[in-house]
């Protein structure tokens, strides 16, 4: 392959996955898709990439030898890292994708998979973290002692920026612009370009989003369910 020169602006996806054939199969297609793209075939490799440099987005399979996928979301989510992570699971392995979903990852590809689909999960989750279009209610959001701005995607409080992952701030982004409004996950997994199985990573995202604006997750005060209906988000202070 040539060596094709990339705007800077060309999104950086980082795979990782043990299989030197998978990897140099997502390079190749990737890189002829406008994708900067790095490889790693361990997490080890993953983490040395990681302290030189900041992907867009990660590819990162869950059944890599030493420290699995799921292993390294979690390690990276509690460091810090919040670029969207796609793992690659076992077809027919629910669990692999209910597991990655509640280690902090924003979504998931059974295997085998074909290269297409792959690019447009990787482009729906660039749009999910890219700046949100001009419709619905902009203005930030009080919750409590900490403030989510829509615009920026950041959520703030007296302890300065709170991290969240892709998946959590697409979501809060989603629901802060209909606030007190009752979205069901239907319509929830439209905007956010999910998959029929979105429905229950909403639910997971849900459950991690709580545990970064309420007091107490198990009574949530902001981020309530509406039982047979879907979720609101009820502002206040």
């Amino acid at each position: 392959m040539g060596d094709a020169v990339l705007p800077v602006e060309a999104p950086h996806v980082l795979v990782v996955d043990d299989d030197p054939r998978l990897r140099s199969l997502l390079q190749r297609y990737l890189a002829e898709q406008g994708f900067r793209v790095s490889t790693a075939g361990s997490a080890a490799d993953a983490r040395r990439l990681l302290g030189a440099m900041q992907p867009d987005l990660m590819v990162l399979d869950v059944t890599m030898p030493g420290e699995t996928g799921l292993a390294l979301t979690r390690a990276l989510r509690d460091d810090g890292h919040e670029m969207p992570i796609l793992l690659l699971t076992a077809r027919g392995e629910p669990e692999d994708r209910i597991a990655g979903l509640e280690a902090g990852s924003d979504d998931y590809l059974g295997k085998p998979f074909e290269p297409r689909e792959l690019l447009l999960r990787l482009r729906a989750l660039l749009r999910r973290v890219g700046p949100p279009a001009p419709a619905g209610d902009l203005r930030p959001v009080r919750l409590g002692e900490m403030e989510f701005d829509p615009v920026r995607g950041l959520l703030e409080g007296g302890h300065g920026t709170v991290h969240m992952t892709g998946g959590e701030v697409a979501l809060l982004t989603v629901l802060a612009r209909h606030p007190n409004e009752v979205l069901s996950r239907e319509a929830i997994a439209r905007v956010l370009e999910m998959d029929e199985a979105g429905e229950r990573a909403i639910d997971v995202q849900v459950t991690r989003l709580r545990r970064r604006i309420e007091a107490d997750p198990r009574e949530p005060r902001f981020l309530q369910t509406v039982r047979g209906r879907g979720y609101v988000l009820r502002p206040g202070s």
